[in-house]
């Protein structure tokens, strides 16, 4: 009873807080960085080893350049989220600008469906609000419901807003065959770390065997449904514009795993030429091929036995 008293009291003042300003936000956001990063060293260690990891060519001073601009936009981004609580329809559509939007509406106008893939990258959280306010079909986002069943109410509730509909990860299948008849966006995050059990294919992401999901590439290929990926570019601060790429149009016609190749590969280009806005202090690599061999498709075996 305690703990939801808490949990309660934290989603009413996040409420509270999202009516600031978001200038007055980026102003605490500023304090919350000093604190992260000096202070507390919030996650620091894990930032630190992915950065070094994936990026072995940079010098210690350019991995800590990078550290440190990650977590200044890290500390924005989280009271951005605070933000969606109260933002409105007009700052969401003058903050965050879709680009290129006409081939998706194609599909779209047709009566055709089509999968959107994207990342924890840039403010994928306004991302969604966005998709939300600028394609007409239903919008439904894949998620993880957050443990704390009050604050994923919260999160749901704050998502939701300007018609999305998301639906948890063990849902897609019955959501997919619930919204057959109508055209639709099913977006997901082509970075999330599943657990062991789920793991279903390794490939090299930034210098690391990672375990990427297959869900994307499953759906894509049995109902043919195109694929586009969402890449957020960072303009400045609070200020985002996405590029709506075309990444397979013709998804029954690819290999297996070459649509997981692709999103994978078009995420990796992203990090590199821009890193400090991906969730570097998400584990995204705290498995290792030694603990699923048994289990999962290895992209070249002779690799991954080279690490043990």
């Amino acid at each position: 009873m305690f703990k939801k008293g808490i949990s309660h009291f934290g989603t009413f003042f996040l409420a509270v807080l999202s009516l600031l300003p978001i200038s007055v936000l980026y102003l605490l956001a500023d304090a919350a960085y000093l604190l992260l990063y000096y202070v507390f060293q919030y996650r620091r260690q894990v930032v630190r080893e992915n950065l070094l990891n994936s990026f072995p060519q940079k010098s210690l001073a350019q991995i800590i350049e990078i550290e440190k601009k990650y977590y200044r936009y890290l500390t924005s981004l989280i009271f951005e989220v605070i933000k969606m609580s109260s933002i409105s329809e007009k700052e969401i559509r003058k903050r965050f600008v879709f680009k290129n939007k006409d081939q998706v509406n194609e599909y779209l106008n047709k009566g055709q469906s089509v999968l959107v893939c994207s990342a924890h990258y840039g403010n994928w959280e306004w991302g969604t609000l966005g998709i939300g306010l600028n394609f007409s079909a239903s919008h439904y986002p894949i998620y993880k419901p957050l443990n704390n069943s009050i604050f994923d109410k919260w999160f749901r509730q704050i998502r939701c807003k300007f018609g999305n509909q998301l639906i948890p990860m063990r849902q897609t299948l019955r959501a997919l065959q619930a919204s057959k008849n109508t055209p639709s966006i099913f977006s997901f995050g082509n970075d999330q770390s599943p657990s062991v059990n789920e793991l279903h294919h390794w490939r090299t992401f930034l210098n690391q065997p990672a375990y990427i999901q297959l869900g994307i590439e499953k759906i894509a290929r049995s109902t043919n449904r195109p694929i586009f990926y969402f890449k957020i570019n960072v303009i400045k601060r609070g200020y985002y514009e996405v590029d709506c790429v075309p990444l397979c149009l013709n998804p029954a016609e690819t290999e297996e795993f070459e649509i997981t190749r692709l999103h994978t590969q078009f995420l990796e280009e992203m990090i590199i030429a821009n890193p400090p806005y991906w969730l570097w202090s998400h584990r995204r690599w705290k498995h290792k091929p030694k603990q699923a061999i048994v289990n999962i498709k290895v992209e070249n075996k002779a690799q991954v036995q080279e690490l043990f």
